[in-house]
């Protein structure tokens, strides 16, 4: 393992003499004398461990300036492990200290040896938390932003790589949260329309006597308050892409000017008379059943055909097995990245309450759980109660499955379960499954599970 860096912020020469006898065997150290140089080797080395006098130039005296330099140090490095060593002893500084994200606090003469065991267990820290696994899936199984390892995923992901060489509308149906925008998205980042605009507009949100206006635009003085010439968001659109979210709540007398542009790709503002040509794809989205929705009257049967040239499915989240997980971890680590607490994962209990639960608000539910939990969680690790959920209670959710598809769910969902918990460490994993280091690796093969430097993926779903 390489040796790890070390920064110490220090003014004081023969302080500084003495922490380089004492640590230079055994890590490469880097040292500056006041804020500004810190900050700079901080910022260009990444140092592990830093160790950080309060008393710094240009006021040695007042712990201000160090404390003043931790909080800096942590805005933007919030996994900084920082141990402060000062003569400013008194004990509202050392809470001071600790609340501005400092690990530890030393009073000079610092004690070597406790320093030197002290940054061992550090750096031991930071290479398991460096180790550990995001469960997150190769960039080539990604599309976009959209996580999952599961068949129904994948077959949305290879739906959407052979729709966005194409032109032809695309409808995306699915339960509310499940990302039918960002499937929209992945359509229109792997066309040749993606150096274009992609224009979203929800028809649901929008009041029927602005939603006309809003979608087409309108010319000076067409109605009260058009005090000017106004493009409406198909216009701004052209040459990319425009995605009508819910179109299943759009007024019928739109549908037929919606269905008018999907003929000749022509539009006329509100007041115009002008015939406009409009170069854009649409893309289109609903929640709700648009078959049954025709059957009522409420939706044209011509357009649904017209919209629907391709239709793509997105599962509900209580579909998509450990995928649940995949995405619980990633939402995890973009959460902590943005309210930059440390938060090393979830307990035992966090991801039996996470796999048991039905997700009825999907994707959306388990992102805004997660972000909640953060915020609101006191300890390292996440559990029910801080995710708002019941502990589970036994799964029942095998019940109408074979024999076999039982065991290779159970054995597979134990697997990921372990990693999670032991953040990679495959000695530890296999000690949780009862089992030695060679059988785990049948089983990863097995399962189609591949282990690599920060990093495991599901490849398929066996």
């Amino acid at each position: 393992m390489p040796r790890r860096k070390v920064l110490i912020v220090e003014d004081d020469e023969s302080t500084l003499r003495q922490l380089d006898l004492a640590l230079k065997e055994e890590f490469d150290l880097l040292s500056a004398r006041d804020p500004a140089d810190a900050l700079a080797l901080a910022r260009d080395h990444h140092p592990t461990v830093i160790l950080l006098d309060l008393g710094l130039p240009p006021r040695p005296a007042d712990p201000e300036e160090g404390l003043r330099l931790l909080r800096e140090i942590r805005k933007w490095q919030s996994n900084a492990r920082i141990i402060v060593c000062t003569d400013c002893g008194e004990r509202q500084h050392a809470v001071r200290a600790v609340s501005y994200g400092a690990y530890d606090f030393f009073r000079k003469p610092v004690d070597p040896k406790l320093l030197q065991q002290l940054m061992q267990r550090l750096c031991w820290v930071a290479e398991l938390e460096e180790d550990r696994l995001t469960l997150l899936p190769e960039p080539e199984d990604e599309v976009e932003e959209m996580i999952g390892t599961s068949d129904k995923i994948h077959r949305v992901f290879a739906a959407i790589r052979k729709v966005a060489t194409t032109e032809v509308p695309v409808l995306i149906i699915g339960e509310s949260g499940t990302g039918k925008e960002l499937t929209a998205k992945a359509i229109h980042e792997r066309s040749c329309r993606k150096e274009g605009p992609f224009v979203t507009i929800n028809c649901g949100a929008i009041p029927e006597t602005l939603l006309e206006s809003e979608l087409f635009g309108h010319e000076k003085g067409a109605f009260t308050g058009a005090v000017q010439q106004k493009k409406g968001k198909l216009e701004y659109a052209q040459g990319g892409t425009i995605f009508l979210d819910e179109i299943g709540e759009l007024p019928l007398a739109l549908q037929v000017k919606l269905l008018r542009f999907l003929e000749d790709h022509t539009i006329e503002r509100v007041g115009g008379w002008q015939r406009i040509f409009v170069d854009a794809r649409i893309i289109a989205a609903t929640h709700v059943d648009l078959l049954e929705a025709i059957a009522h009257g409420k939706f044209r049967e011509d357009l649904y055909y017209r919209v629907g040239v391709v239709t793509l499915d997105v599962p509900p989240l209580r579909d998509r097995g450990e995928d649940v997980l995949l995405m619980a971890i990633a939402f995890l680590r973009r959460a902590t990245e943005q309210s930059r607490k440390r938060v090393l994962g979830f307990t035992k209990g966090a991801i039996g309450a996470i796999q048991a639960h039905s997700w009825p608000g999907n994707v959306r539910e388990l992102s805004n759980r997660i972000r909640r939990a953060v915020v609101m969680a006191e300890g390292p690790y996440l559990t029910p109660e801080d995710l708002d959920l019941p502990p589970p209670e036994g799964n029942t959710s095998l019940a109408a499955l074979s024999l076999k598809t039982a065991r290779h769910r159970v054995e597979a969902d134990l697997i990921l379960r372990a990693a999670v918990i032991h953040q990679g460490n495959l000695s530890r994993v296999a000690v949780e499954l009862g089992i030695s280091r060679p059988n785990l690796y049948v089983l990863l093969r097995k399962h189609h599970i591949q282990v690599k430097t920060n990093n495991l993926k599901r490849v398929s779903s066996g």
